[in-house]
């Protein structure tokens, strides 16, 4: 525990120490694509130690909690009106511009082999 206290205010490690923490943060994109870009749905899941915390669905149109933290982030980013507006608009700005781009070389080869 002091170690970690140690790092975590800036002290370097003892020479030879190894540091005992290891965590992963990860944030995941994804675009579900239905019938082309007829329907598009974009999800955005953040993932702290491999435990999804908060996500935004552009089904439901906001961020939704998953833990107790992560319904903290949620009402936080929520109530930012053009930090919202921006992230709904990843459905065109990211889903399907990406569509666009890649159609050619994934969509329209599905049956070659």
């Amino acid at each position: 525990a002091l170690l970690g206290a140690l790092v975590v205010l800036g002290a370097p490690p003892a020479a030879g120490a190894e540091l005992s923490g290891v965590y992963q943060e990860m944030v995941k994109s994804e675009c579900h694509f239905i019938n082309g870009t007829e329907r598009v749905r974009f999800v955005k899941r953040f993932i702290y130690n491999r435990e999804q915390y908060v996500h935004f669905d552009s089904d439901v149109g906001h961020f939704v909690g998953d833990t107790p933290y992560g319904e903290e982030v949620a009402r936080h980013w929520n109530s930012d009106p053009e930090w919202m507006e921006h992230r709904r608009g990843a459905v065109d700005r990211h889903c399907r511009h990406n569509y666009e781009l890649s159609a050619p070389f994934l969509v329209e080869r599905r049956g070659e082999r």
